[in-house]
């Protein structure tokens, strides 16, 4: 898909297609990530450093899984 660069006040922008944007499931203020791989850069709906923040969380679960279930009751 061929996508336009256009200004947007003082700056740069590229406007998303309703199919894109549909294909992607974003809505007007939603967050989208650009991460640069070996074949160039990948726009993601995925957010890096809150899946790393999700690993810790889960381990921690799994550590401290009898305390969490008391904690619970």
């Amino acid at each position: 898909m061929k996508l336009k660069l256009t200004s947007i006040g003082n700056s740069t922008g590229i406007i998303l297609p309703k199919e894109l944007l549909a294909r992607l499931r974003l809505e007007k203020g939603d967050e989208l990530y650009a991460l640069e791989t070996p074949d160039g850069i990948r726009l993601t709906t995925y957010d890096p450093e809150l899946a790393a923040q999700m690993e810790v969380a889960e381990q921690v679960m799994r550590d401290r899984r009898t305390l969490l279930h008391k904690l619970a009751q």
